[in-house]
């Protein structure tokens, strides 16, 4: 009951988000503004405070990150397992194997700050920066044989890279922050949560679809439940322990992001499959991540 109590608050706010796109009467253009202004300046600075104020331990990032790439791997295989079952073209396909391995950076710091404090914001922010790459260029990859040039770009240009980089290099040089900064950024970093899960809400869509149900079934199954197993035994077999430990199961646990819905649609992909699969993931992760934070305050 406790860590469903603990999940309660970020997920009423993404069922916020649903009724006010549904019911609010707001339009198109704000929800886009407000996505907009989450991805480029509000999470960019709760990204470079958290990892900024936060003493960086190199003996357990490097297999945190580890941790990180190895599940979103098997995400990626474990996805192509199901490829038979799926009745989809190639196209379709490549758009709906992203969700058996993007994820949700919102729900993630969101997640991993009531959990671990300003420890596990730190630590989901390190965690998700630095595979938002490797993430990106799997869809893209995948998706359109001629997208590496674009991709680079977007890839040097992506505000969540260059937060997590600028504030793992603030960190490491030893540098503070002088005093008026800090409450600004601090300002920016509680609206990006908030304004951030809003935006999840407002972005899930249910539309009509094509495939086999069984196929949607198993990449639900193989991103809420498969992966974090892995990521477990792979955290286990590292010597992973405390919150290190804790992020790298929690990151991979995490519903899919709606940027798999963007690029999707960008890239002439499924996108109505897509945007079911991303729905199905959130709210089939409050259960599921209910379920992993009892096993990670039990055994973890």
């Amino acid at each position: 009951m406790e860590s469903f109590l603990l999940l309660l608050p970020d997920f009423a706010l993404i069922a916020l988000g649903v009724g006010l796109r549904r019911f609010g009467g707001f339009g198109e253009a704000l929800w886009s503004g407000v996505e907009r202004l989450v991805y480029f300046v509000l999470f960019p600075a709760l990204l470079f405070l958290a990892l900024a104020r936060a003493p960086i331990q190199l003996d357990s990032t490097g297999p945190m990150l580890m941790v990180g790439l190895l599940s979103m791997l098997a995400g990626f295989g474990l996805g192509w397992v199901g490829r038979p079952f799926m009745g989809l073209d190639e196209m379709g396909f490549a758009s709906r194997i992203q969700c058996a391995y993007r994820f949700n950076t919102y729900i993630g710091i969101a997640v991993a700050g009531k959990l671990a404090g300003a420890a596990g914001t730190a630590a989901m922010g390190a965690l998700c920066g630095a595979m938002v790459p490797f993430a990106n260029m799997a869809a893209v990859t995948v998706l359109a044989r001629h997208g590496q040039a674009r991709v680079g770009r977007e890839l040097i240009r992506n505000p969540l890279i260059l937060a997590t980089l600028a504030g793992l290099l603030f960190s490491m040089a030893g540098l503070h922050l002088p005093g008026p900064a800090l409450p600004f950024l601090q300002r920016l970093a509680d609206a990006a949560v908030a304004l951030g899960l809003l935006a999840v809400g407002a972005a899930l869509r249910v539309g009509e679809w094509q495939g086999r149900p069984v196929g949607m079934a198993w990449l639900c199954v193989v991103k809420l439940l498969l992966v974090p197993l892995v990521a477990w035994a792979l955290a286990r077999g590292l010597g992973l322990e405390g919150v290190a430990f804790q992020v790298a199961v929690l990151f991979a646990a995490l519903p899919t992001a709606s940027s798999a819905y963007i690029l999707a649609m960008r890239m002439g992909g499924d996108g109505p499959g897509v945007a079911w699969l991303i729905s199905a993931t959130t709210l089939g992760a409050a259960l599921t991540l209910t379920g992993w934070l009892v096993a990670l305050q039990r055994w973890g």
